[in-house]
């Protein structure tokens, strides 16, 4: 993964101030997140959620017998499964095949673990042109930017903004109507997919039972990517599997309705190994890279391992209201929102995303609306407290001593009613000047400047809780009788 482009805070206020996202970002919360919380609600089958979570931990607890499995099935079909244990080790791997193939011109399917990986810029190091075939990937490349979303890459975009990418990158007459700039792409990216010699894919669900591979979109391109060229490699996160056919079923279930309320995607497709003599379609190259890549030391610890349990539908970002306000660049990692403030540092370093886990509100909508019902909320909440004392297991210094420090001091002013009064009574008399004709405070010094940047502070009131308290029960204190 590259480094951070920009600071969390930066790309915030970035996302923050960019009108097309807000309201994008407005209209795919109120329609797809607030819609999955309510079909949890009222769904058919109201234990599926509960089934399919436990399955998904029953198999992690047994991954290693399971993509055993699923590596025996799929090379008894005559493909080849490679085991990366980083993400170099699939990049290498992956360029060997294409060397050995002399490839020069990779089609890709919509793959979140390719951009966790950073196959697309070791392929063109090599001289390897590689064109994404999803419509909003497709956009993003042409664009040179990076996703905004799991599954609507360029919310951030508009049709005006898209319009004129195309004229600039395909030179067409400009248009800012969708369905001839999707025509446009469609001739486009057909012309690449005809005379690509690669098909590079993601893995949505594999089954160990069966050994195939199930890739779910509402496009055909991902289809196209892996049945017309004559290798199809696919790069899989080894928690990405289910035991059964069952299993698998489940998953598509909930993966489809927690990602856009549908029963099912236009398309699902199985592959799983090169193409049958008698089948003209298909590869006659398959293979599976199954990729660690720090995964392995999340399954190991008990306090993180559940988030393995996601299946990637991006349900947490159409709902969570920080997400809903800064949009997905800020994470600074193909992963966004909550999934992707647990995600992000631990896999890349829980030191150097700290803030993403402490830019979350832990409101608990993330749990609510995930088809798995992943306690993301605690998860972020073990984030913080490895960063506040520090953690050797996961190499975590803690993150500022000086906030460790001052949350100390108050601890202490909190167990001393005479301490607390004292200080209150400072900080109104420092306070008083500072009052504007709003009645609130705009501008504060020290610490508070952050505080006061982007937002006024309401002043403290003349009398606290408690003082207010004692002079009302004293006066409605009935008096004592002869």
């Amino acid at each position: 993964m590259n480094p951070q482009k920009q600071s969390y805070i930066d790309g915030a206020h970035e996302g923050i101030t960019n009108q097309t996202l807000q309201k994008s970002l407005k209209k795919i919360q109120n329609g797809f997140g607030h819609g999955a919380m309510h079909y949890w609600k009222s769904m058919p089958d109201p234990e599926l959620r509960k089934r399919v979570k436990a399955r998904r931990m029953q198999t992690l607890a047994h991954a290693d017998i399971v993509l055993a499995e699923l590596a025996g099935n799929i090379r008894n079909r005559g493909g080849n499964v490679y085991f990366a244990a980083t993400a170099e080790d699939a990049i290498k791997y992956t360029l060997e095949v294409a060397e050995k193939n002399n490839v020069k011109r990779v089609v890709k399917g919509k793959s979140m673990t390719s951009a966790e990986v950073g196959i697309d810029p070791a392929l063109e190091k090599a001289g390897i042109e590689v064109i994404e075939t999803d419509l909003g990937e497709y956009i993003i490349q042409l664009a040179e930017d990076t996703p905004s979303h799991i599954i609507a890459p360029c919310i951030h975009l508009n049709r005006e903004q898209i319009g004129k990418l195309f004229t600039e990158k395909l030179g067409i007459e400009y248009t800012d109507d969708p369905p001839t700039l999707t025509q446009t792409a469609r001739k486009a990216l057909r012309e690449k997919l005809l005379s690509a010699d690669m098909g590079l894919t993601g893995c949505n669900i594999a089954c160990a039972e069966t050994g195939h591979v199930s890739l779910v979109s509402n496009e055909g391109n991902i289809r196209m990517s892996t049945t017309m060229p004559k290798v199809h490699v696919a790069y899989m996160g080894l928690e990405r599997v289910a035991a059964t056919l069952e299993d698998q079923q489940g998953m598509l279930q909930l993966l489809t309705r927690g990602a856009a309320l549908q029963k099912l995607s236009t398309y699902v497709s199985f592959t799983g190994g090169p193409s049958e003599q008698e089948d003209p379609d298909g590869p006659e190259e398959f293979h599976l890279v199954i990729i660690d890549n720090g995964r392995s030391k999340i399954l190991g610890d008990p306090d993180f391992r559940e988030v393995l349990a996601c299946i990637r539908c991006g349900a947490c970002l159409n709902i969570c209201p920080v997400y809903g306000k800064i949009g997905g660049h800020a994470y600074n990692s193909p992963y966004c929102g909550p999934i992707g403030a647990v995600v992000t540092p631990l896999m890349q370093g829980i030191n150097q995303y700290a803030d993403l886990c402490k830019g979350e509100t832990l409101c608990g909508a993330c749990k609510d609306v995930c088809p798995v019902e992943n306690d993301l909320p605690r998860m972020l909440s073990e984030l913080r407290y490895r960063l506040a004392y520090g953690d050797s297991k996961w190499q975590v210094k803690p993150h500022n001593s000086t906030e460790g420090f001052v949350f100390r001091m108050w601890a202490k002013v909190n167990n001393s009613r005479k301490l607390y009064g004292s200080l209150l009574g400072m900080a109104r008399w420092v306070m008083k000047g500072r009052i504007g004709e709003n009645g609130m405070i705009s501008k504060m010094f020290g610490p508070g400047k952050k505080w006061t940047k982007d937002r006024d502070l309401p002043p403290i009131a003349k009398k606290t809780f408690a003082e207010r308290w004692k002079t009302e029960h004293k006066q409605n204190r009935p008096e004592k009788t002869q």
